[in-house]
C-alpha cells in the first residue's frame, strides 16, 4: 500500500511539515492526526481492524521509515509545546527530587576473596553525578582503586547502561558489558585490572551475566539472536580469536530463553532454559567448562525449578507438588531423584533459595509479607526479625560461598532503604547504611496503612497506602494509585524519595497488590493471567473505589500510573472506567496485546504465550485477549488526561504499541483532555539513562498529573 502523508489535512499539517516539525517556528495549533487505513484481518471467524498498522516499521529493529519518524517527532513536538506551561513546575519538582539524592552516594563494600568491592558517584568527575564509578580495596583495609568508570564509558553517548560486572576468580580480570542505545544488546568486554586496559571485546550481542571458569581462563556468556532471544551459551578462551566461540548449549525451542548463573560455591555453571511456566537446568563443572552438561531433570510442561549446590547436594526449589513451591534435595550422582526438605505450604510462598556453606537462606512470603528464613544444619529454622509490621526485604550482594554476615536490603513506605548485615551467630541485625536524604526527611511526618479491599468477586485484595499526616479522609484530597499485576512480580511496599513530591502536595499514594503479581502466593499470580487476566483490571478499579469509600479522594479525583504490563493495566481501566480517573501516566504500555501475541517475528512473543495465551491456535485465548486489549477496545467516550511514553529502541514493548494506541485514541475519544505521547528516540524500555535524567522524566510525569488537578476542584 502506498503511504500518504501521516497527517490528515488539517491546520496541524502546515505547522508540522517534515523535516522541521521538531523545531516548528510557529506554535502548533493542534495535536498530530495520524492517517488511518482500512487494514484488517480475519481470524477465528472474526474481523479485526488495525488502522494504524503502518506505524510498525517493517525494517525493525532498524527504524528509518521517514513517515513513521515524522509522526513520532511530531508527537514529541506536541509534547514539548503542551508541557511548556509546566516547565517551571517540572524544574521545581526535579530540583526537589534531586535534593533528596546524595550526590556522592556510595554502596556498602561487599567482600569477595582478598578484596572488597563498591561503587560511588563522584560528582567532581565529568558525568559523575549521573553514573557510578566502581572501586575495590583490600578486604582488611587499604587504599581504594578505580577499576571501572561508567562516566568515562558514557561520555558522549545519549544513552548508557552497565550490564554485567564479573571479576575473575583470581581477581585479575573484569568482564563487563554495556548498552549504549537502549536496545539491550550488550557489548561484552574483558579488562585487565592490573593495567586498567580493555584486552578483548568478546561479543556485541550478549545478554545477562557472564561466568568465569574456576581457573579464570574461560568466560561463558549468553548470545542473543538477531530477534533478541537469548538462545545459546558460548565459551570464550582468553587469548583465542573472537567471533567463533564454541557453543556449550543451544536452545532450539523459540519459546524458551536461555540463562546462565554460577552456584553459590562457584563450582558449577547453571545453564537454564525456561519460559514462564516450565524450566530445565543443566550443570557444567566450573573447573571443566568443556564437559558434557548434566541435565538435572528434563523439562515437564508446567513444572518450574531452580537449583543451587553445596558439596555434592543439590537444593531445588520447585512447584511440582505445591503451587507455592517446596524445597527438595538430590545428589549430583542422581540429580533427578528429589527428596522433600521443606514441603509446600498454603501460607509459606517460597520464592528463592541460596545454599551457603553453613546454612540455607530461603526468601519467602508469609501471608503476603517478605521473610528471610534460615535452614540450619540441624534442620531447625530461624526467621530474621525485622523492625516494622509492613516492609520489604531481600538478599543483597553476598558474593562468597558462606555468609556469616548475611547482607540484606530493607525498606518500607516510610523508612528509607537500609542495608543490614544479619549476624547469623548472634541472631542480630547490624545496620551498615541508611539511605541519606540531604534535603531532610522525618518519617514521623508520614503515615502508612495496609488495607484489604473487597473485589467484585469477593476476593480481598491488599493495598498499601502512604500519606503525609494531616491528610483529610473526607474525599477532598487527591489519590494516586500504582499497579503492575503480571508475570508473578509483586510491587513491594518500599520507600521512594520521588513519591514525597506528591505526598507533600496533598496526595495519598497507594500500591494496589492486584492479582497477576505473586503478592499473596503463586495462586495470586495464576488468578491474574491467561483466561483470568481481567481479574487484574477489575482488582485495580475495585481497590480505587474502595479507597474512595474510605475517604481517600473521590471519583474523578484519582490519578494512576503503570508501565509495560502495568501500562496494559492503564489502557484497560480507562476503557472500562474512564470517569474514575483525572489523570493517567502509561509508560511504555503493552497495549496492542492481540497483534503482538500474533506476531511471531518479535522475540518475546513465543515465550509470552504461557502468560497471555496463544491467539493464533487457541480461539478461547484469541477471544479473551480481544475482549481486553486496550488498542482494540477504545470507545467513543470521554477519557481522562493521559501521558504516554515510548522508547524507539525498546525490544520489550515496541515503540509502535503506544504510538498506535495514541493515534487511535485521538481519533476515538470525545473529550478535550490532554493526550501526550513522548518517545525517547535514543532509549529503550527503561527510558533515559543516568539517575538524574530519569528523575527529570519522573518530574515531567508528576507535573502533568498535578496540572490536571489544579483545574479539577
Amino acid at each position: 500500500m502506498q503511504r500518504r502523508t501521516f497527517l490528515a489535512a488539517s491546520s496541524a499539517a502546515a505547522a508540522l511539515s517534515h523535516p522541521l516539525l521538531a523545531k516548528a517556528a510557529m506554535p502548533i495549533k493542534g495535536p498530530p492526526v495520524a492517517r488511518a487505513t482500512d487494514f484488517s484481518f480475519t481470524l477465528h471467524g472474526t474481523v479485526v481492524k488495525d488502522p494504524y498498522k503502518w506505524l510498525k516499521d517493517e525494517g525493525y529493529p532498524k527504524v528509518d521509515d521517514a513517515e513513521v519518524l515524522a509522526y513520532l517527532n511530531a508527537e514529541n513536538a506536541w509534547f514539548e509545546q503542551e508541557m511548556k506551561p509546566q516547565s517551571m513546575l517540572v524544574e521545581a519538582l526535579f530540583e526537589q527530587m534531586k535534593a533528596r539524592i546524595k550526590e556522592d552516594d556510595a554502596s556498602v563494600p561487599y567482600p569477595d576473596g582478598d578484596w572488597a568491592y563498591f561503587n560511588r558517584f563522584d560528582p567532581a568527575m565529568k558525568g559523575g553525578s549521573q553514573y557510578r564509578n566502581w572501586y575495590r580495596m583490600p578486604r582488611n583495609g587499604g587504599p581504594e582503586t578505580l577499576i571501572l568508570s561508567e562516566p568515562a564509558l558514557a561520555d558522549g553517548k545519549k544513552y548508557f547502561r552497565l550490564g554485567a560486572f564479573a571479576v575473575s576468580p583470581d581477581a585479575r580480570l573484569l568482564a563487563y558489558s554495556m548498552d549504549d542505545d537502549g536496545s539491550e544488546r550488550f557489548k561484552l568486554i574483558v579488562r585487565d585490572l592490573g593495567t586498567g586496559k580493555d584486552i578483548v571485546t568478546i561479543a556485541s550481542n550478549s545478554l545477562g551475566q557472564p561466568a568465569w571458569s574456576s581457573d579464570g581462563k574461560s568466560l561463558l556468556w549468553v548470545e542473543a539472536s538477531e530477534q533478541w532471544r537469548p538462545f545459546r551459551v558460548r565459551r570464550h578462551v582468553l587469548g583465542g580469536a573472537t567471533g567463533n566461540d564454541p557453543t556449550l548449549y543451544e536452545e532450539k525451542d523459540s519459546s524458551f530463553f536461555v540463562g546462565l548463573d554460577l552456584s553459590q560455591d562457584r563450582r558449577w555453571f547453571l545453564v537454564s532454559a525456561a519460559d514462564h511456566v516450565t524450566s530445565e537446568i543443566r550443570l557444567i563443572p566450573a573447573g571443566d567448562p568443556g564437559a558434557t552438561p548434566l541435565v538435572v531433570s528434563p523439562r515437564k510442561t508446567g513444572r518450574e525449578y531452580a537449583v543451587d549446590v553445596r558439596g555434592d547436594t543439590l537444593f531445588i526449589r520447585t512447584n511440582d507438588t505445591h503451587r507455592n513451591f517446596r524445597v527438595a534435595t538430590a545428589s549430583i550422582a542422581n540429580p533427578g531423584e528429589w527428596a522433600d526438605l521443606i514441603p509446600g505450604s498454603d501460607r509459606h510462598y517460597i520464592r528463592g533459595i541460596t545454599a551457603f556453606a553453613s546454612y540455607l537462606a530461603i526468601t519467602e512470603r508469609l501471608d503476603g509479607l517478605d521473610q528471610i528464613r534460615l535452614r540450619m544444619p540441624d534442620n531447625s529454622d530461624r526467621y530474621v526479625k525485622l523492625p516494622e509490621a509492613s516492609y520489604t526485604v531481600s538478599l543483597s550482594t553476598n558474593a562468597e560461598a558462606d555468609a556469616p554476615l548475611l547482607r540484606l536490603s530493607y525498606s518500607s513506605m516510610v523508612t528509607p532503604t537500609t542495608v543490614y548485615d544479619y549476624d547469623v551467630a548472634k541472631d542480630a541485625l547490624v545496620t551498615r547504611k541508611v539511605q541519606e536524604i540531604p534535603s531532610g526527611y522525618n518519617a514521623a511526618d508520614y503515615a502508612t496503612e495496609r488495607l484489604m479491599a473487597r473485589a467484585r468477586d469477593g476476593v480481598m485484595v491488599p493495598v498499601s497506602v502512604v500519606y503525609k499526616k494531616g491528610y483529610r479522609k473526607d474525599g477532598s484530597q487527591p489519590l494516586h494509585v500504582y499497579g503492575y499485576g503480571a508475570y508473578g512480580l509483586a510491587v513491594p511496599p518500599s520507600f521512594s524519595t520521588s513519591v514525597l513530591s506528591l505526598l507533600d502536595r496533598g496526595f495519598a499514594y497507594a500500591i494496589a497488590h492486584i492479582r497477576g503479581g505473586d503478592d499473596l502466593g503463586y495462586q495470586w499470580y495464576l488468578d491474574g493471567k491467561l483466561m483470568k487476566r481481567t481479574n487484574t483490571f477489575n482488582d485495580f478499579v475495585d481497590v480505587t473505589r474502595f479507597l474512595n469509600s474510605q475517604g481517600f479522594s473521590r471519583e474523578g479525583r484519582n490519578s494512576a500510573s503503570g508501565g509495560s504490563a502495568g501500562g496494559s493495566l492503564m489502557g484497560a481501566i480507562v476503557n472500562s472506567d474512564p470517569g474514575l480517573w483525572r489523570a493517567i501516566a502509561a509508560h511504555v504500555p503493552f497495549v496492542d496485546v492481540l497483534n503482538t501475541m500474533l506476531d511471531t517475528s518479535l522475540p518475546l512473543t513465543p515465550i509470552e504465550w504461557p502468560e497471555w495465551g496463544n491467539p493464533k491456535t487457541d480461539e478461547a485465548a484469541f477471544r479473551t485477549i480481544l475482549s481486553y486489549s486496550p488498542y482494540d477496545n477504545l470507545k467513543r467516550q470521554a477519557y481522562p488526561a493521559m501521558l504516554v511514553t515510548a522508547g524507539l529502541n525498546d525490544p520489550r514493548v515496541t515503540y509502535w504499541e503506544p504510538a498506535k494506541w495514541v493515534a487511535r485514541l485521538r481519533a476515538t475519544k470525545t473529550d478535550r483532555n490532554p493526550l501526550l505521547l513522548k518517545t525517547n528516540m535514543g532509549a529503550g524500555h527503561g527510558g533515559k539513562s543516568g539517575r538524574f535524567e530519569r528523575l527529570r522524566e519522573t518530574a515531567e510525569e508528576y507535573a502533568f498529573i498535578l496540572a490536571q488537578f489544579d483545574t479539577a476542584r
